[in-house]
């Protein structure tokens, strides 16, 4: 008996041979008229089905498995799945672990996230090394750096024919030291995009302007997006080199989005998409030694490493904002950060002092947590309001740090206001936490 074919010890206590193990999938194939190849460390059944005509299956219909026992084979895992529709390819990883299986939407993601690359590289060139090292290159995706439109931002994202096509291209370029003109190159999956349903995004009259020049105004915005109807536009907000055009109507929006994208504005070609939505309940994922990702519309910013390590699509529903004000596409989707509770697993009792910077997910705790490093007081929050022009309630905090005693300030308050309360907090945590890190004294 081959001990690679040994039931795991925290499987189902099963022992099958190579020939049981042969026999049985061989039983399946013929039972159910589909193939079975193996390759790349993966054994595919099916893809099309027998009888299949047509495409196949869109985006979506796909979902993962995760840590399926040792002994368990198609054999088994099939009709389980079967219960729930018609298979059209099913891929069983040959290396797994573990008692307790996962079940998820499959990412279907066709886009590689390459960081670290020269700055001076142009769309057309990094196309065609990637073309050069991987199949199935479709596109490269390079944002022009904020400051200089003549330079990229130090990523790039490479879209690919499909899932299988991008997954071989990382599986190639992972294991090894990947280099392009002499640097090493960072190589993984793009985040995913958000993805906004249909009868959602047809009530957007919010268009996302990207490309813009660091000097560009809000009011040269605004001008220039009322040219091709005056007295359409309601505001504009601008955060660095991208910017928010709110109109008052959807359907000028609409045209807005067609006549302005590519338009030239103060020597910047922009480009012009409808604003995604953000889950105003979840906008936040926030890491202190590294990214934040804010929602546009509540215009609250932290702390984001530099360009080359930035892994999101860039699109406008996930923005990150870095305290000295240059702005990257946001992070990964909050799911990522969570896991399954299984019973049994122990708990330990832990202070929120013990932790690292990383493990807080808000300002307001981390300004917290840094006041007791420091064995300060617990900052003070004072709240005040007033009347914003459209006749609503704005508010903000000021902070005050009460155990600073080397005559630095010790107040702090933010220079934009929130329409909540939790807003409000939020925006003057980050705010103190900025002027601190700016601080000789203070090492955040």
């Amino acid at each position: 008996m081959h001990e690679e074919n040994k039931a795991s010890a925290n499987g189902r206590g099963k022992i099958r041979s190579v020939t049981q193990n042969e026999t049985a999938l061989l039983a399946l194939m013929e039972k159910t008229g589909y193939s079975m190849v193996q390759e790349n460390g993966q054994r595919k059944f099916g893809g099309p089905p027998p009888g299949w005509e047509g495409p196949p299956p869109p985006r979506g219909c796909e979902v993962f498995v995760g840590k399926i026992p040792h002994d368990m084979y198609e054999d088994e895992l099939v009709p389980v799945f079967e219960r729930a529709g018609k298979i059209y390819e099913f891929r069983l990883m040959m290396e797994f672990s573990g008692k307790f299986i996962g079940v998820c939407v499959s990412l279907d993601n066709c886009r590689l996230f390459l960081g670290a690359i020269p700055k001076e590289k142009k769309k057309e060139e990094i196309l065609n090394e990637m073309k050069k090292v991987t199949e199935g290159v479709v596109d490269v995706i390079v944002y022009p750096n904020a400051t200089d439109k003549t330079k990229n931002r130090g990523f790039a994202f490479v879209e690919y024919e499909s899932h299988r096509a991008a997954a071989m291209a990382r599986r190639r370029l992972i294991p090894g030291t990947f280099q392009l003109w002499g640097h090493t190159i960072k190589v993984d999956w793009a985040d995913p995009e958000k993805e906004v349903d249909e009868e959602t995004m047809q009530r957007v009259k919010v268009l996302y302007v990207r490309n813009l020049m660091i000097s560009t105004t809000e009011d040269t915005i605004k001008a220039e997006f009322n040219k091709f109807k005056p007295g359409v536009v309601e505001r504009v907000k601008k955060l660095r080199d991208y910017a928010f055009v709110h109109f008052f109507h959807r359907e000028d929006a609409v045209a807005a989005m067609s006549v302005m994208n590519g338009k030239c504005i103060d020597g910047a070609n922009i480009e012009v998409t409808l604003a995604k939505p953000v889950n105003k309940e979840g906008t936040w994922k926030q890491h202190f030694n590294g990214q934040i990702s804010p929602s546009p519309e509540n215009l609250l910013g932290f702390p984001n490493k530099d360009d080359g390590h930035q892994k999101s699509l860039g699109k406008p529903a996930s923005l990150a904002v870095r305290l000295n004000g240059q702005h990257s596409p946001g992070p990964p989707e909050a799911e990522r950060c969570t896991y399954p509770f299984f019973p049994g697993i122990k708990l330990t009792p832990i202070s929120m002092y013990s932790l690292k910077s990383i493990h807080f997910s808000s300002a307001v705790m981390y300004l917290e947590y840094f006041c007791n490093k420091n064995n300060w007081a617990p900052p003070e929050y004072h709240l005040y309001s007033t009347t914003g022009q459209d006749g609503k309630m704005l508010l903000v905090y000021k902070v005050l740090l009460p155990s600073i005693a080397d005559g630095s300030q010790s107040y702090f308050m933010p220079d934009k206001l929130s329409t909540t309360v939790e807003g409000a907090k939020e925006l003057a945590a980050q705010f103190t936490l900025l002027h601190l890190g700016k601080h000789k004294h203070f090492q955040l």
